[in-house]
């Protein structure tokens, strides 16, 4: 009997940081060596996929200090002369104050099951995000609590153990095929992909297409 859903915050409740992504690769297109800015996102994201790949145990990282050391080896990368730490800022604040989903709020008001938010972002960060929202999960779980980020399990198994709540009691909900639904899927939680934008569905992939679809999986 499913008890709860596991929801990820940012790209799945709220939408992502594109667009100030865009804004912070102009400005080192504009002032630093780069042929193109699709160069710089390529390089960026690589940068921050490595860090973010190794940061988990003794060896993590939150999610700010990823993102401004890979603006670090980007700005150097691409000899530009912006600060960081500046240009990070610019990320941050839209992490603190997201605009929501049409169907966050749908979703909230009407779902017949405790909602319980599971998000690779600091802690401080997503709880900022869920006031500014006035969004009203029954507790928030993040990547900052478990030191470790999904597809990992360990978030997963933190949510899990301080919910008291087993496996299939669960479904979990994301944006991310690799983060939400394989990496729930590897501890045995029901995940569907929310696939908004109607993507090629991977083999073996429940998804659905908004928010409140998950009431109809129960």
């Amino acid at each position: 009997m499913i008890k709860a859903f596991f929801v990820d915050f940012y790209g799945t409740l709220a939408h992502e940081d594109g667009k100030v992504v865009k804004q912070v690769s102009k400005i080192i297109y504009d002032t630093g060596k780069a042929e193109s800015t699709s160069e710089i996102d390529s390089y960026w994201w690589r940068e921050f996929q490595s860090i973010f790949n190794n940061a988990y145990g003794e060896n993590f990282m939150t999610q700010r200090d990823v993102e401004i050391r890979s603006i670090e080896r980007t700005v150097e990368h691409f000899q530009c002369p912006s600060d960081p730490k500046e240009l990070a800022q610019m990320l941050f604040a839209q992490w603190v104050a997201p605009e929501l989903f049409e169907d966050t709020k749908d979703f909230f008001e009407k779902s017949p099951l405790p909602i319980y938010v599971v998000s690779n972002i600091d802690t401080e960060d997503v709880k900022k995000a869920i006031a500014f929202n006035d969004l009203t999960p029954f507790a928030v779980f993040t990547s900052e609590d478990a030191c470790s980020y999904k597809p990992r399990p360990e978030l997963f198994e933190l949510a899990l153990r301080e919910t008291g709540l087993s496996p299939d009691e669960v479904i979990h909900i994301g944006d991310s095929v690799s983060s939400d639904f394989r990496g729930a899927s590897s501890v045995g939680i029901r995940a569907l992909w929310l696939n908004r934008f109607e993507k090629p569905v991977p083999k073996g992939v429940e998804c659905i297409t908004s928010l409140t679809q998950a009431f109809d999986r129960l």
